[in-house]
């Protein structure tokens, strides 16, 4: 995969030519994986653990590489982009970079868009929750103040019988 940090220097067809075998190797290493995992699964359950080891370790390396032939491909953009700025470009290699641009916005608002989905979920959830506390609240604060009116109510009464009681205690009590 060292070709991938040419991609700057190579133009037109070389150029295309060494990122469809970077992306055809990559595709052939990513088989390969997926039989040597399934292979992996019908060894014995000693050496098993060791080997799916190493398909994970390959698989990560495999990962890295498609990362760097995507940071190549970018940083070409990016180069052509600088260049035909400066000295204006030719309708190929810009046609092309559109292309590639374009699959970039692209992806860059299809997660822009999933995020906002789930933002916007988020909040409805957010929002349900809020509406089911502030009901509780309400009903809390109806039971509160009906116990605070009896309690007034109990209060008024206990005073009231205080006072027949004192006047009963007073005419019995010469």
């Amino acid at each position: 995969m060292a070709k991938t940090g040419r991609i700057i220097n190579l133009t037109g067809a070389e150029k295309k030519a060494c990122v469809r075998e970077a992306e055809r190797h990559l595709e052939e290493a990513n088989e390969l994986l997926e039989q040597m995992e399934l292979e992996a699964r019908d060894v014995p359950s000693g050496e098993r653990q060791k080997i799916q080891g190493r398909v994970r370790s390959y698989q990560a390396e495999q990962r890295q590489m498609e990362k760097e032939l995507k940071r190549a491909l970018i940083a070409f953009s990016d180069y052509v982009r600088s260049r035909d700025e400066l000295l204006g470009g030719d309708d190929a290699n810009d046609v092309e970079d559109q292309k590639a641009r374009l699959l970039d916005n692209t992806e860059k608002l299809e997660r822009s868009t999933r995020r906002l989905e789930s933002g916007y979920k988020t909040s409805v959830e957010t929002e349900k929750i809020g509406f089911q506390v502030l009901e509780d609240l309400q009903s809390q604060r109806e039971t509160l103040k009906r116990a605070r009116d009896r309690l007034r109510d109990q209060d008024a009464e206990l005073g009231r019988s205080s006072r027949i009681l004192t006047g009963m205690f007073r005419r019995f009590v010469p």
